[in-house]
């Protein structure tokens, strides 16, 4: 396995190609953070001699202390057929932005993301020159680092008026491409016990943004009533691994005959 040390061409380190001859790689970030459940996309591309013909990508994550990562490192390989399989706990996880190698596209997204997911990342890629099985890895690297998830769900609530239909809106945060999140709605009256509203309905759906990205989206349908103004809901997300994330709201309802009243006023002037 050869290791390439990079020769820098451009004046910053990093969003600039990395060369050794005609072999380079072009990795945008040095230091990457996400959160927990979510995920990262790691962007890359690369060019090579015209004798090289790429045919496979993979990439390794291990110790930044380890001069090079090995075979046991690996998280994911493009080739299916080869016995050097990926790490257990990154299966089903890594994907490629590109699936054809000749457009030199090396990223790839890291879905389900746990703490432990936290390390160096390497790129290798192999395929054939001068009709000889060949590969290069790249000796530069980039830290991915996974922290407990901050973001909260964005929960949308219209105007509320009693005795009439209402819709409340959760979109789970983060546009990836992994398992699809739980979504649960809790209700908490005036006493501060936990409920769920009668007559009420959930819907959930996800929406398909690009390739790789998701949106994740929960609707509570039921209808307001005045014992419910200035109670809580609570919209909670459980993603793979416990990982969870909630947001609360007030609800505000409206009295139907001073809502009329208003709406009767207006249409009068």
């Amino acid at each position: 396995m050869f290791i390439f040390p990079f020769a820098l061409t451009g004046v910053s380190a990093w969003g600039q190609q990395h060369c050794v001859g005609r072999y380079c790689v072009t990795l945008s970030e040095r230091e990457l953070t996400a959160e927990a459940g979510l995920c990262v996309v790691i962007p890359c591309s690369f060019t090579n001699a015209d004798e090289f013909k790429p045919q496979h990508v993979v990439w390794y994550k291990c110790e930044a202390a380890k001069h090079s990562c090995s075979e046991t490192d690996i998280i994911f390989h493009s080739n299916k057929n080869t016995d050097k399989k990926a790490q257990a706990a990154f299966e089903g996880r890594v994907s490629r932005l590109e699936t054809d190698v000749s457009q030199k596209n090396c990223s790839i997204i890291i879905n389900d993301l746990k703490e432990s997911d936290s390390g160096s990342y390497q790129l290798r890629v192999t395929g054939e020159r001068n009709e000889q099985q060949d590969g290069f890895t790249f000796s530069q690297r980039v830290t991915v680092s996974v922290k407990g998830i901050k973001q909260k769900p964005t929960v949308m609530i219209p105007t509320l008026t009693e005795g009439q239909q209402a819709t409340l809106t959760c979109t789970a945060p983060g546009l990836c491409s992994g398992s699809v999140p739980e979504i649960t709605w809790t209700w908490r009256g005036a006493g501060g016990t936990e409920s769920y509203i009668t007559g009420n309905s959930t819907d959930f759906k996800t929406e398909n943004l690009m390739g790789f990205t998701q949106r994740h989206i929960s609707t509570l349908t039921f209808k307001s009533s005045a014992e419910q103004h200035n109670t809580t809901v609570t919209c909670k997300i459980r993603f793979t691994g416990e990982t969870t994330t909630e947001e609360t709201s007030t609800l505000k309802v409206n009295c139907e005959f001073f809502y009329s009243l208003i709406v009767f006023v207006f249409l009068i002037y």
